[in-house]
């Protein structure tokens, strides 16, 4: 994955209905003034975009992306059923650590693992990190579902990478996700878990 990217990751997001392009300009000034609140400079901030409307399915919109300096924050939409165009929305998004990135400016991969970015390959660092969200709520490996979606991502760690076992790394991330909010499983028990599925 490129920088800025993760498999997964803190949503940060405001969706909502609005009754006109007066509100969806109001909703977009606030995330400016907050923006501004975290430490973007204004004068550094862009938003760009194609203002042609595109489909998917009922839905109708337009996409706006804002940016600080030379990276993607996120992005703002305005959404309206095609079939009833007074019904209108916006569904504004980032990621907090596609924020924290953009307003440091440190390196990706050491914003985001921290002592272990050169450890083992970005591909097995994120999907160990997934897996110990995943598991420690609960969704563990199986052959179809949610999962068959743990199953997926553990089967992305290098097993090489991983020959001495997780522990270290899940009990780093298992640290951080607790930031967010509380898991189910004990650390111990999620490395366990994706060190058992490795083996298979």
């Amino acid at each position: 994955m490129k920088d800025g990217f993760l498999t997964s990751f803190v949503n940060v997001s405001r969706v909502q209905p609005i009754g006109g392009l007066d509100e969806y300009g109001a909703i977009l000034d606030g995330w400016l003034t907050v923006l501004s609140q975290l430490g973007f400079h204004a004068r550094h901030l862009s938003i760009n975009g194609d203002l042609s409307s595109w489909r998917r399915r009922q839905v109708e919109g337009i996409t706006l992306r804002f940016r600080h300096l030379d990276r993607t924050l996120g992005d703002i939409a305005f959404l309206w059923n095609a079939e009833h165009p007074g019904r209108m929305g916006v569904d504004l998004g980032s990621g907090l650590e596609r924020l924290a990135w953009a307003r440091t400016q440190t390196n990706w991969h050491q914003l985001i693992y921290d002592s272990w970015a050169g450890a083992a390959p970005p591909a097995t660092l994120d999907a160990i990190r997934t897996a110990t969200l995943l598991l420690g709520h609960g969704i563990t490996p199986a052959a179809r579902g949610a999962g068959g979606i743990t199953r997926r991502v553990i089967g992305a760690i290098d097993r090489d990478a991983a020959r001495l076992g997780v522990g270290a790394l899940v009990r780093d991330m298992y640290g951080y996700w607790s930031l967010i909010g509380a898991l189910r499983a004990p650390w111990p028990e999620i490395a366990r878990a994706i060190e058992e599925e490795i083996r298979l």
